[in-house]
């Protein structure tokens, strides 16, 4: 925390978050000297507009304390502009934040190896087995994955990178403490635990419809590269490759089925000059010279990883296998099972937030939940009929 947070929160709570700073900063040199000027030194710059200059007239720097009380209270860190721990990535683009809200180990950015994976909430099982391979294949190699922890391929980049024992980073499009996308909260915990959730919204803001698009700058901009796993030509995901191109990331796609329109953005992308991914190393290849925390030798192909996963899952049925031939009806058939998980309460709720896609025995899921052996014993029975849990032998359970 810099001697000078207040003046950023105080700046960031005037201007907006996503406030082109970078023009104020070369008239003024700072947010503390732009908090000393004089209404008059504010009218005469030229990086100023008449309503930014009445919101900062209007903004009272006490009630920034507020936002470092509760942020100390939660254990939550502010890293403001001043901030040695500030990435310089970020002070790179156009429109860095002026302060950025982290819950866990943000790490030392600029030595690290940090890939974005993005792409549709709305993923076919293609789609989430591929982000999930991928994002394994690059944690396992020592590169941090960064993605958007919603549903979806973010949910499967996070779980790639955890499974490889990983760090992973989540920006969020909200503020930290905002009862957001429940279902993903154990996901989120775990993030923070081996990683960090980060955020430019002060604690407890909403999501909003401007919100993400604005939080996309910044998984970019943290990144070396992007890549893009399944979206549509008009979707979040290309907002964020388009963030990437102009920040000077590189920009990854894996193809997509021709036959599904409806998802073609990434491979529009490809036809725009993207660089096809496949496999974990043609991403990795680009970057290992230049990093000592990426291990290349490490990397393994997608039919090994393939056959690791294989052996976790050894009991799925013919009919369940993945191909471009059945993605849509994989993809029908989730989105199914996610409205009817929004619905879950109490006990069956409960055991279905402790469930990933890797088998857990019963007595894990009781430790884990706190339930009686009879009540978690119904709860997956229900989850079972709902179609929402897959069994295998030895009292283990995962998610469909």
């Amino acid at each position: 925390m810099s001697e000078n947070l207040r003046y950023w929160l105080w700046m960031q709570k005037a201007l907006g978050e996503g406030a082109h700073i970078k023009n104020i900063l070369e008239d003024f040199g700072s947010a503390k000297r732009l908090y000393d000027s004089n209404i008059l030194e504010w009218k005469m710059s030229a990086s100023l507009v008449s309503k930014q200059i009445n919101k900062l007239e209007q903004t009272d720097i006490n009630s920034v304390d507020e936002i470092i009380y509760t942020c100390e209270n939660n254990g939550w860190s502010i890293i403001d502009y001043d901030d040695e721990r500030y990435p310089q990535r970020l002070k790179e683009i156009y429109n860095p934040p002026c302060v950025l809200y982290v819950d866990g180990e943000l790490g030392n950015i600029d030595n690290l190896a940090l890939i974005g994976i993005v792409g549709t909430r709305k993923a076919s099982e293609y789609a989430v087995k591929v982000t999930h391979i991928m994002s394994r294949g690059i944690a396992e190699c020592g590169a941090v994955v960064v993605s958007g922890g919603a549903l979806g391929v973010d949910t499967a980049a996070h779980k790639g990178a955890l499974a490889a024992g990983g760090k992973t980073i989540a920006v969020l499009g909200c503020g930290l403490g905002t009862d957001y996308l429940n279902e993903n909260k154990p996901l989120r915990e775990m993030i923070k635990n081996n990683g960090a959730l980060v955020t430019e919204y002060p604690p407890f803001t909403r999501a909003g419809r401007t919100t993400f698009p604005m939080r996309n700058r910044l998984i970019s901009g943290l990144s070396l590269g992007v890549l893009v796993v399944e979206a549509g030509v008009k979707s979040g995901s290309l907002i964020t490759a388009n963030y990437a191109l102009e920040q000077g990331r590189d920009v990854f796609a894996v193809p997509s089925s021709v036959l599904s329109v409806d998802f073609a953005g990434t491979n529009k992308l490809i036809d725009d000059g993207a660089i096809v991914a496949t496999k974990p190393s043609q991403i990795l290849a680009l970057y290992s010279e230049k990093f000592d925390s990426i291990d290349i030798s490490k990397a393994r192909s997608v039919d090994e990883l393939m056959r690791d996963e294989r052996g976790k899952d050894a009991n799925v049925k013919k009919e369940d296998k993945l191909s471009f031939d059945n993605l849509e009806e994989n993809r029908t058939k989730r989105l199914e099972r996610e409205k009817k998980a929004l619905k879950l309460t109490g006990d069956v709720r409960a055991v279905y937030q402790c469930l990933d896609d890797t088998f857990l025995h019963i007595d894990a899921i009781i430790e884990k939940t706190g339930l009686t052996s009879q009540k978690a014993a119904a709860s997956i029975t229900r989850l079972e009929v709902m179609g929402l849990v897959q069994s295998a032998s030895g009292k283990r359970y995962k998610l469909r």
